[in-house]
């Protein structure tokens, strides 16, 4: 017979622990079923990790821009302390512990294990099946994507996971992918001494963002020593002797002694038994509604939705998964019109809602404005390091920002500003007459609004 349970969450990343742990502190009986880490990719493999990397790398970038500013200045670049950091500070080595216990006290139980869904309330873990009255939360995430390219499979490649284990950096790297992972780990490696070539499909890196988003982050990291294959294709990868030779579509070739790739990532629910749900086990993600529902008694958040593979993203779908499962009078529903993201580059690009190109491909009567942070007061008085820039979308027709971009050395706070207004649908007019504290980067907004 089946244990009787209020709801199974099926997956304890970010978005699974938000949703359990909530709703176990409400009162109802959760069973949360994870069988890697609990925690997801974020804390151990993502946002937290990386950023430490990324914090130690640009630490080294402001030691190099003393010259002719402060003084002068030289640094030894030396990857221990970072690796020691991500293994004692923000990983325990790898070890869920501390997040299974803070999940357990909050009333939770938690089953190390694979899940599979044997019915439409009923999910199974090794050999205990649970019934769930009021629901089945998927929250399974994703894992990364590995392109099937000719040689490539049983070599010793890395995907994100790998490269933030490393404790002893290679020589030289080759990066499969220009967005957001794979240039954010490329800058490190090469401000660490690392030769680094990135190679992108696509005729700019982050292909998703503007293209001066891209142009800005591709020249500042070339600068770094980075070299760039773009608008090239991967069509064999060998393996021999220590090194990988990635060959081209063009018959160019990029050789590195470590291969990183960062080509996206994509749901692994085809052995999970969505079918018993109702829902498509091969599709490319699990569909919801505004309610994060994806059927009767099912909800799903986090990145197996696929509306942005975003830590924010998830703990936003949890609250409204959460409080539609209380039933609450006043849940809110999800709107991702002003979704914020941020590419910790340096420069940081920081972009909320719509590209320029988005806009117009959604019909809207698009208006464009940009100015660059180097023209502002703080830019100027920043001198090293100063590139970006500011770059606002409005929807003319209604006198509104639906996008905007902030590139620059603080991009991804500088944001916040814009993802408010973007979110609210301020007017233009109104924020043409706010008060911009002076001087400071996000000043810089205030000469975007005025060239639109």
């Amino acid at each position: 017979m089946a244990e009787q349970v209020d709801v199974v969450v099926v997956g304890l990343g970010v978005g699974g622990e938000e949703t359990a742990g909530r709703l176990a502190q409400a009162g109802l009986r959760v069973v949360g079923i994870e069988s890697r880490l609990v925690g997801g990719e974020c804390p151990y493999y993502g946002c937290i990790p990386s950023k430490m990397m990324i914090r130690a790398a640009n630490l080294i970038a402001e030691t190099r821009r003393v010259d002719g500013i402060a003084g002068t200045a030289s640094v030894q670049p030396d990857w221990t302390p970072v690796a020691k950091r991500i293994r004692e500070e923000a990983t325990d080595t790898w070890n869920d512990q501390v997040a299974v216990d803070r999940l357990v006290n909050k009333g939770a139980t938690v089953i190390k294990d694979a899940a599979t869904i044997t019915g439409p309330n009923t999910v199974r873990a090794g050999d205990t099946e649970y019934e769930a009255a009021r629901g089945i939360v998927i929250a399974t995430g994703t894992v990364p994507s590995v392109p099937p390219i000719d040689g490539l499979a049983g070599t010793p490649y890395w995907t994100n996971r790998e490269a933030i284990e490393v404790e002893t950096l290679p020589e030289s790297l080759v990066v499969l992918g220009g967005g957001a992972i794979g240039m954010e780990l490329a800058q490190v490696f090469a401000r660490f001494g690392v030769q680094v070539t990135v190679v992108e499909g696509a005729p700019e890196v982050l292909p998703m963002e503007e293209p001066e988003s891209g142009e800005l982050a591709r020249e500042a990291m070339e600068r770094d020593g980075v070299t760039f294959r773009l608008g090239a294709h991967a069509q064999q990868i060998g393996y021999a002797d220590g090194t990988f030779t990635v060959t081209l579509a063009d018959g160019a070739t990029a050789t590195g002694e470590k291969l990183l790739v960062a080509t996206g990532r994509r749901v692994a629910t085809a052995e999970l038994g969505l079918d018993k749900l109702g829902l498509d086990p091969s599709a490319r993600r699990v569909e919801v509604d505004e309610h994060v529902r994806a059927g009767d008694k099912v909800w799903a958040v986090g990145d197996v939705t696929g509306v942005g593979a975003f830590t924010h993203n998830a703990m936003y779908q949890a609250d409204i998964a959460v409080r539609d499962i209380l039933q609450e009078a006043d849940a809110p529903t999800a709107s991702y019109h002003a979704m914020p993201r941020v590419t910790f580059t340096d420069p940081e690009i920081g972009a909320v809602g719509l590209t320029e190109k988005q806009a117009r491909e959604a019909g809207l009567n698009v208006r464009t404005a940009s100015t660059p942070i180097p023209a502002s007061t703080r830019g100027w008085i920043h001198k090293a390091g100063n590139e970006g820039f500011i770059k606002v979308v409005m929807d003319a027709d209604r006198g509104v920002l639906v996008g905007a971009t902030s590139a620059g050395p603080t991009g991804g706070e500088v944001l916040s500003a814009l993802a408010v207004a973007v979110h609210a649908a301020v007017p233009v007019n109104t924020l043409r007459q706010m008060i911009y504290a002076y001087p400071t980067f996000h000043r810089a907004i205030s000469e975007a609004l005025k060239e639109l």
